[in-house]
């Protein structure tokens, strides 16, 4: 159910009193996902904003080639294998299929030294070998010439546009989800029971608030500490062609083929607040990525270009977990370059977290105390 923003002053309740989402990307839709899956009443505030990382991303599958290290790892790995139930059934309920390529992904090595250095290191726990240069060239003959590449085989994408569509449709659908497309403003915890302010000055009270709210949450009044969330823009561009069907991570970038007949090309990483937009230099540096992956694309004219701000913390790793010292506030955000691999599992564990369950992964990692005191 949603509901149009509104002048009227007033509060939105969640049913029974229990969960306000601020956010309306892919990890706060998964949370309200997976608490409509448990019978929890969920307002939703998800005003969206330009620029936004979950529709703006390549939709990457990659914690083999993006490695972390530890839990942070473990649960990198279990988030992408979360990923064909997932969709599968996101689709018996929406009846949208959101496309997977499990096909694997090529991180491609230029030159002989680092090849060498990079076959020292295999073979990886996850399964990663060694193509040299005849054997990559077997497999996608449309690649630039390469020393080889490190082939990740259970690595892979999402079409992350469709998949943001299917979890909104879930959300619309749910009896026990209400959608409040209004801005959010602040959050209130002192006192009574913890609210969502809007930009209206509406409150939306709820017995938990979940800050899923991408780059945007720091910018929130009223958080008991300071977030090290930043948006970074990455510029992206998007050919009518498809040369080579692996995901393919090159030099400098990656490109992600898409059906029909199209690919993905990222990414820049620039620290230019939320500046949104694309710039002549960008594209030049994007399109040049592409040539040096797939020589056919170096003359193929961009069919769209696009930017989104990725919100990054000062590790790459989200913030993920309650507050210490609020516990009603729950913290899922900053997931940096990974918000489409991590977002399902987040929005289970948060669920999970939020009813008193047990979650089945360490989220130590992820702790908000990793970075500042209380305000």
């Amino acid at each position: 159910m949603s509901t149009p923003a509104t002048p009227d002053a007033g509060t939105v309740d969640a049913a029974g009193g229990d969960v306000a989402i601020v956010g309306g990307g892919i990890v706060a839709l998964a949370v309200a996902a997976a608490l409509s899956a448990r019978g929890v009443a969920t307002v939703v505030v998800a005003h969206r904003q330009p620029g936004e990382a979950s529709r703006a991303a390549a939709g990457m599958l990659a914690p083999g080639v993006e490695r972390a290290a530890g839990a942070a790892h473990d649960f990198a790995i279990a988030a992408r294998d979360l990923y064909p139930s997932y969709v599968e059934a996101l689709a018996e309920i929406t009846g949208i299929q959101v496309p997977l390529n499990r096909d694997g992904i090529l991180e491609l090595v230029a030159d002989e030294r680092v090849a060498d250095e990079r076959r020292a290191e295999l073979p990886l726990p996850s399964g990663a070998h060694w193509l040299d240069a005849r054997a990559l060239r077997d497999l996608e003959p449309n690649l630039a010439p390469m020393a080889g590449a490190v082939f990740h085989p259970l690595d892979g994408a999402v079409d992350n546009v469709v998949l943001v569509r299917a979890l909104r449709a879930l959300a619309e659908s749910s009896t026990t989800i209400t959608i409040v497309d209004e801005r959010a403003a602040g959050v209130e915890l002192d006192g009574g029971r913890p609210a969502v302010r809007l930009a209206s000055g509406r409150r939306v009270a709820a017995g938990t608030v979940v800050l899923a709210g991408g780059a945007w949450t720091p910018l929130l009044e009223g958080l008991p500490r300071p977030l090290p969330v930043s948006p970074v823009r990455g510029q992206m561009i998007a050919v009518a062609a498809s040369p080579i069907r692996h995901v393919t991570y090159g030099v400098r970038g990656y490109l992600v083929p898409r059906a029909p007949g199209t690919s993905v090309v990222g990414s820049t990483m620039e620290h230019v607040g939320f500046d949104v937009g694309t710039t002549p230099d960008g594209v030049r540096s994007i399109t040049g990525i592409a040539g040096a992956i797939a020589p056919s694309l170096a003359e193929v004219p961009p069919l769209d270009r696009w930017s989104g701000l990725r919100p990054c913390t000062p590790d790459f790793l989200p913030i993920i977990g309650r507050d210490p010292d609020n516990p009603a506030l729950v913290y899922a955000t900053g997931h940096s370059r990974n918000g489409i691999l991590l977002g399902p599992l987040t929005g289970e564990c948060v669920a999970r977290l939020v009813t008193g369950e047990t979650v089945p992964h360490d989220l130590s990692p992820f702790a908000v105390e990793r970075f500042a005191p209380p305000s």
